[in-house]
Order: C-alpha cells, then sequence, then structure tokens
C-alpha cells in the first residue's frame, strides 16, 4: 500500500492532512498548531515528496525518517507537521483492516475515556453558576482558570489572590467528590507557583496545571520540592526527550500531553510508557477539534495510565468539516467501533471555512513588560 498524495488543508485556524493511497484508501490527521499554522503547513509542503511512494504500512520508519531524517530536528512546527502525517498514517492502518485504531495499539485498556470541561466566570458566582451547570449535564472532571489579569496588566500577587478566593467559593458550593484542575497557563514564576499550590491545598485540586513554563526542569524541581500538590505539564513539549527530566525525576505527576504537538500517536505511546514506570498518567491537552479528540481517545483506550481527557463539545463548523462518531455520556468519551480513529473529512465543507490569521493574546504586566499568556 504505497502513498500516492498528501493534501494539506488549513481551515479556520486548523490544519488537516489526507495522506492517500494506491488502493484508493486514505487516512485524515491534524497538525494544528494555534497562531502559527500557516508555518505547519509551509513544513508539510516541504515533507509531501518524501512521503510520496513510500509504504503507508511503515508508520513508525516513517517517523523516524521526517524526525532523524535532517539535522534540525523537533520544536513545535516540525512536530506538528509529523504529528499530522502520523494521526493519518495511523487513521489509515485502522481503515485498511477495517478496525478501530486502538486495537491496533494493545487494544482497550479501559471501557471508556473519562473528559474534563473548561468552566469561565468572572466572578466567584458566575463560576458556582457555570460549574453546576456542566455537573448537572453529567461531567465529572471541571477546569477553571480564575487567574486572569486586569484592565492595568497582570498582577501576580492578585491572580493568585483572585484565584485563591474563586477556588475556595467553588469547592465550598460543589463540595469534594468533583474533581477540579486548577489551570495557570504558566502565568507564574517558581516561588509564586509555590504560594499558590500552598494557598489552594486545602481545596483539594485534581492538579494545578502548568503553574510554570514547561522547559526548565530545574523549575519544577524548586516547585516540588515546596507543595505536595499534584503538578501537570506538558503541552508545550514536543518530543519524548523534552519530557524525559520531568518523568525520570518525578516532578510532575500528570503528563499534559498533546499528540497534534508531540509527533502524533507514535510519540504519544512512547511517553505514556515512560511514564509508567514512575506512575504518571496522561492528562491529555487538545486542539479544539474532532481529529485530535478521536486520535486522543484511541491512545487514551489503549495506554494503562490514562487519568482525564481534555475535551469540548465540537463547533457546528468543526461538525461540518469533519465527519466523526464521537459519543459522550456520563463524563466520558465512548469506546468507537469504526475503522480507523472514526473520521472523514468534507472536502467541500473545508474549502468553506478558509484559514484565518489568528494570534494568542499578548500579554503585559503593569509595568508594560511582556507577560505569558
Amino acid at each position: 500500500m504505497k502513498i500516492s498524495a498528501v493534501k494539506v488543508f488549513p481551515v479556520n485556524g486548523f490544519v488537516y492532512v489526507k495522506i492517500i493511497t494506491d488502493e484508493g484508501l486514505h487516512g485524515i490527521g491534524e497538525a494544528s498548531l494555534s497562531g502559527r499554522s500557516l508555518a505547519v503547513v509551509q513544513a508539510l509542503e516541504h515533507l509531501k515528496p518524501l512521503l510520496v511512494g513510500q509504504d503507508a504500512t511503515r508508520i513508525e520508519y516513517l517517523w523516524q525518517d521526517i524526525f532523524r531524517g535532517t539535522f534540525w530536528r523537533g520544536g513545535p512546527v516540525l512536530q506538528s507537521a509529523l504529528a499530522g502525517i502520523d494521526i493519518a498514517l495511523w487513521d489509515l492502518a485502522g481503515k485498511a483492516l477495517g478496525v478501530p485504531t486502538y486495537r491496533l495499539l494493545g487494544g482497550a485498556a479501559r471501557d471508556r475515556v473519562r473528559v474534563y470541561r473548561h468552566v469561565g466566570g468572572q466572578t466567584p458566582e458566575e463560576l458556582i453558576e457555570n460549574s453546576q451547570h456542566l455537573l448537572a449535564e453529567g461531567w465529572k472532571v471541571l477546569r477553571i482558570c480564575p487567574t486572569d489579569g486586569t484592565e492595568g496588566g497582570f498582577n501576580p500577587k492578585q491572580a493568585i489572590r483572585c484565584g485563591v478566593e474563586h477556588f475556595s467559593a467553588l469547592r465550598r458550593a460543589i463540595g469534594e467528590e468533583v474533581e477540579v484542575i486548577f489551570e495557570v497557563h504558566t502565568r507564574l514564576t517558581p516561588i509564586r507557583a509555590v504560594e499558590l499550590c500552598n494557598a489552594i491545598a486545602d481545596c483539594h485540586p485534581f492538579f494545578v496545571e502548568d503553574p510554570i513554563r514547561s522547559e526548565n526542569p530545574a523549575s519544577f524541581a524548586t516547585l516540588r520540592a515546596h507543595t505536595a500538590v499534584p503538578i501537570g505539564t506538558g503541552e508545550q513539549l514536543h518530543t519524548k526527550w523534552a519530557f524525559r527530566e520531568l518523568i525520570e525525576q518525578e516532578l510532575i505527576d500528570y503528563l499534559r500531553v498533546d499528540i497534534c504537538h508531540t509527533g502524533g500517536i507514535t510519540e504519544g505511546k512512547k511517553i505514556a510508557a515512560l511514564g509508567e514506570v514512575h506512575y504518571q498518567e496522561l492528562a491529555c491537552h487538545y486542539t479544539a477539534s474532532p481529529v485530535s479528540t478521536a486520535a486522543m481517545l484511541h491512545l487514551n483506550l489503549s495506554v494503562p495510565n490514562c487519568a482525564v481527557q481534555e475535551y469540548a463539545p465540537p463547533a457546528a463548523s468543526m461538525n461540518e468539516v469533519i465527519e466523526h462518531d464521537l459519543k459522550t455520556a456520563d463524563g466520558y468519551l465512548l469506546c468507537p467501533d469504526a475503522p480507523g480513529l472514526g473520521i472523514e473529512l468534507n472536502e467541500e465543507a473545508a474549502a468553506a471555512y478558509p484559514h484565518v490569521m489568528s494570534e494568542p493574546p499578548h500579554w503585559r504586566r503593569e509595568d508594560g513588560s511582556v507577560q505569558d499568556w
């Protein structure tokens, strides 16, 4: 089964890859990189000639050749491009054999995958109301991010005080049974992160997500030494080597792998295996697309150490572009039966949603200096 063509679809901020074979079969993957998607599109254009004529069943070989076949390896752009190719090849493999992709990854290690939902609210009262609405719908895990800035700029002390106030009020309102992830979005320094983690320890977060930036394991060692609150990070990391120190030194508890930025299902499976050795679990990040959701679902079904998966119901436009069989019930994504990842790309619908330039927010501190969003 030889690859005959590779097509790239930039769709409204997302990037999809379609790999077509000489047998008429195809697979769909995702290579989205929010705010930098056009860079990934160009990387894929460069990789196309390397793929045409190759055996589509040699997924590990193709992964290694794309990653190691250049002196300059890794990074979010190249790894997102590789992820789109890898996910498409796994989708194709399942379709070719007529089985769901997770069956090719070792079979189902669980019956369903727990997910978490985002909750917003400018005040504690709004946060409580929105949370209660989601809980009434049957969702089991919530994610809050009450450390936003103000019109005058981001003030870490104020953000921490606001975060503690919001979380404490929410916990009193919904009780101790509901799992709550506290997202910080890399906004704090290590010592400020220690302050926050210890201040919310009595609220028993599921874990604190990205309390600091993830590229410096030594900073996580400082954080780990001063708090017992569970910690999760990883959506900014792009290879198993970038995760290595965090895993081997047991500096975090939950691995926030985004397989659309980390080389796809192939690399995600390996990172999960590294984490299993140290009793760490996956809490995968996603790009808000049905393709990434489906790819992570199949990965999470196949590994023994999945704690939770990020999820939001797809936007109406995405349901037009991506046909899928994703189903949820009682706070879980259900195990699919369709061959491959259970997804298809509607090319006509994709053409109706051309790429739109976007840029993540650029935050500043009160003195005008740059602040991580």
